[in-house]
């Protein structure tokens, strides 16, 4: 959702920045009879290796409209993951990237969402928005993406108000896939290890409901005042940039299909805000 985005992840949903290097021939025009799929092995809700993900359903769906096969191309959400799949050619769609993310082309976006407040109510930890004053003196949990450990844009925004000290959660630095484990920063909450979390939608969504206790989420507003960061994104499909062929056909079941996508992402109890015109 951000690089300043999400992980989207997932945020991400997570995605990262990641330097040009020289793009694959363009797919070809006429019938496709594979979607090669750019897909982490282990990262729910979004996708994992036994397709249980919504972005593997929604890859299914789109397939299936195209009458195509998914291929999937495994590579975990970690430093290089652009370079070593979309833009090396290894596959050819992302599934999700926020729209205007500009190592790749994105089509029209099929969902929107924010960031939440998570929380566990009645426990004097119910916080309304990051101006809360409460927030000074909690544990707060964050994601951490991208490069380097990358900060969330709440993260940044907590930071501009003089709130830091943040609780990390992430290993997208570490190649292996089994190191992380998206929903712990869902469970820290459950058990009080911390006291508020600032999760991305989708991973907020369906980690609640599966949370080992009662627990509210409260949602970001679009952008922060304070710092200028953006909360909210427009998700999209991805393809590389001269694939303008591949971009058309899926704008095209975006459109036709966005009724039985939509359904999906409710099925992942992905909370989604309206898009922008």
């Amino acid at each position: 959702m951000h690089r300043s985005a999400v992980k989207l992840s997932g945020a991400g949903a997570l995605l990262v920045a990641a330097a040009a290097v020289a793009l694959t021939a363009a797919a070809p025009r006429g019938p496709l009879s594979e979607l090669r799929v750019c897909a982490d092995p282990y990262d729910m809700p979004f996708s994992n290796s036994q397709e249980e993900g919504f972005e593997n359903k929604i890859a299914h769906l789109v397939a299936q409209d195209l009458n195509a096969t998914v291929i999937n191309y495994w590579w975990p959400s970690r430093r290089g993951v652009l370079r070593n799949s979309i833009l090396a050619g290894f596959c050819d769609v992302m599934i999700q990237a926020p729209v205007g993310f500009d190592p790749v082309a994105t089509t029209k976006p099929y969902y929107r969402s924010t960031y939440f407040l998570v929380f566990r109510p009645g426990h004097g930890h119910d916080v309304r928005s990051l101006d809360d004053a409460i927030l000074k003196h909690l544990r707060i949990g964050v994601n951490i993406i991208g490069y380097d450990y990358t900060n969330t844009p709440p993260a940044h925004a907590l930071g501009a108000r003089g709130i830091v000290g943040l609780v990390g959660f992430g290993n997208f630095l570490n190649p292996d896939p089994n190191a992380d484990h998206p929903e712990d920063i869902i469970n820290a909450v459950a058990k009080d290890s911390i006291d508020v979390a600032i999760v991305w939608g989708p991973l907020a969504g369906y980690w609640v409901k599966r949370a080992p206790a009662q627990l509210a989420m409260v949602a970001l507003p679009d952008s922060d005042p304070v710092s200028g960061m953006p909360f909210a994104f427009d998700m999209a499909m991805a393809v590389r940039h001269r694939d303008k062929d591949l971009k058309a056909r899926l704008d095209s079941v975006i459109v036709r299909r966005r009724a039985d996508i939509t359904r999906v992402l409710e099925d992942f109890n992905v909370p989604m805000i309206q898009m922008h015109p």
